[in-house]
């Protein structure tokens, strides 16, 4: 939970890509309100409880606290209120997973995801097509992954760079284009990924 959705956003839905179900809260008292969850990521500067006292609140779940770079406050009090570990903000998808391995946290069964011919096994990080493997770098593996969440819908170019390359992001500006053109390639077929000028791209099987 964290309440600025540049960082929560794109990182919920970078979990995603490795078959984690995120909920995101933007509020002490929203987190309090919901469901039970088997691990916390949690911000602590919340703004309206202390994220130490949501803690406090929150049970026997497992904990990764996000805090400021440095403040060594906060990770005591963290660390007397069970904290499993600590990330200090920014925070990138994969560091995320790996602590989250690292504490117990990780899914048991990531999804494999399917689009027509295509399969994309995501624990594995492995692409077929009509059973074939595609060999893919890791941004393109997490490029197909994002599109394949929901075959058909368009994904914006903003949130496939936030998700995919961090919000920190700041390389060139064709640097999505050149990816997906390559993705296609290796696909074996330009239809697989649709662009939607000036909106973003969406995965559809050939006709």
């Amino acid at each position: 939970m964290a309440h600025d959705a540049s960082v929560a956003e794109p990182l919920v839905g970078g979990l995603a890509h490795y078959g984690i179900v995120a909920e995101h809260v933007t509020t002490g008292a929203a987190a309090l309100a919901a469901r039970p969850a088997d691990l916390v990521l949690l911000d602590a500067g919340l703004p309206d409880l202390d994220g130490i006292e949501v803690r406090r609140r929150t049970g026997d779940a497992k904990l990764i606290m996000l805090t400021a770079p440095g403040d060594d406050a906060q990770r005591i009090l963290g660390t007397a209120l069970g904290a499993d570990d600590y990330l200090p903000k920014p925070v990138s998808v994969r560091d995320v997973v790996d602590r989250m391995r690292a504490v117990g946290g990780r899914p048991a069964a990531p999804p494999v995801r399917a689009c027509g011919p295509l399969t994309i096994d995501v624990g594995a990080r492995q692409v077929r097509v009509h059973k074939i493997p595609v060999s893919l770098s890791p941004k393109e593996f997490d490029l197909l992954a994002l599109l394949a969440e929901a075959p058909g819908a368009v994904v914006d170019r903003h949130r496939i760079l936030q998700t995919v390359w961090g919000p920190e992001f700041a390389g060139p500006g064709r640097t999505l284009d050149f990816h997906v053109a390559s993705l296609r390639r290796k696909l074996g077929d330009p239809a697989w990924i649709e662009n939607r000028r000036g909106v973003g791209f969406r995965l559809t099987p050939p006709a």
